[in-house]
């Protein structure tokens, strides 16, 4: 098996300003190197609730928060973070929330997990293996235009019709199973490929977002994340799939931006009432981080600061 690379580690755990008595969560515990980043800058008197919805994820977690009384390890989606904070007392308390989206490096070599199109195994893609339905389930059942649609809006993949109706072809034929079967489908049905990219890479791509509801579970956990943040409290995100950067880079920028007012209406900066502050440029890996590990080359970091609430001015 791969061995797991932690993406921009440094450059998050300097992005979320961590103080040794701060209270910090890890949304995305993966297999915990932004985690141990964070405890290795952490005080005796810091605290940090890591979350993630992988029972093997899960399970290292449990082990780090045996071997440190700083950490505690909770099994649940971020999509649930307004719930796992107020369960922690932490609601308006944190200093500091990251986030590192997508899948980790032991998800996609595992091929039983059912990730990759680059190992055959069992066309499975969900992140909690307790939850339903499994990306052979769905793609059983779903009609053809569900399918495509899915495929075109979260693969951003132009040939999503011609793909959906082959998938349905040969499902009346057989069941589909097994990733190897799904890539070969793919492939023969997908009339230009990419150089240096495997055609079924958009499809995979797609099912695995829908599987596991990713970008209503990343809108759900931005609002969470920023309602829960103390003054001065860093919201860090690593996405490594356009449509995720983007939702994030909409949503820091309309809470930078605060409350809209009809055109013309004279309002001063105070009176928007921003709830954050953005930070720096967005943040990619250097080129030597890229040739080390090369699922980094996608990633885009970006960070935003919690402003003071401002009490609402009467117009």
């Amino acid at each position: 098996m791969r061995h797991h690379e932690t993406v921009l580690k440094q450059e998050a755990v300097s992005a979320l300003n961590v103080r040794p008595e701060g209270r910090y969560v890890d949304a995305t515990f993966g297999r915990g190197g932004h985690a141990r980043a964070i405890l290795d800058t952490l005080g005796v008197g810091g605290s940090l609730l890591v979350l993630d919805r992988d029972p093997e994820a899960i399970a290292a977690a449990q082990g780090l928060m045996a071997q440190d009384p700083r950490v505690k390890a909770m099994k649940t989606p971020f999509g649930a973070l307004e719930s796992a904070l107020s369960e922690a007392r932490l609601q308006g308390k944190v200093d500091g929330i990251l986030f590192d989206l997508g899948v980790s490096s032991p998800q996609l070599d595992e091929p039983e997990r059912g990730f990759s199109f680059m190992r055959d195994g069992p066309l499975d893609m969900r992140m909690d293996s307790e939850a339903q339905p499994s990306a052979a389930e769905w793609l059983a059942d779903a009609p053809e235009q569900q399918i495509a649609d899915v495929i075109y809006q979260l693969g951003e993949e132009r040939y999503s019709r011609r793909i959906a109706r082959a998938i349905v072809k040969v499902r009346t034929e057989m069941a589909i199973t097994r990733t190897g079967q799904l890539a070969d489908i793919v492939k023969q049905a997908h009339p230009a490929w990419e150089k240096h990219k495997h055609p079924a890479t958009r499809t995979f791509q797609a099912i695995r977002m829908h599987i596991n509801n990713e970008l209503s579970e990343l809108d759900s956990a931005l609002e969470a994340a920023s309602n829960s943040l103390a003054t001065g409290g860093r919201l860090v995100v690593i996405s490594f799939h356009s449509l995720e950067d983007r939702m994030v880079k909409k949503f820091m920028a309309r809470c930078a931006k605060g409350d809209s007012f009809p055109r013309g209406v004279p309002v001063t900066a105070a009176q928007l009432k921003p709830s954050l502050r953005l930070i720096g440029r967005p943040i990619r890996p250097t080129a030597d981080e890229v040739q080390v590990n090369s699922r980094a080359r996608s990633a885009v970091m970006r960070t935003a600061e919690k402003l003071e609430v401002a009490a609402a001015v009467a117009l």
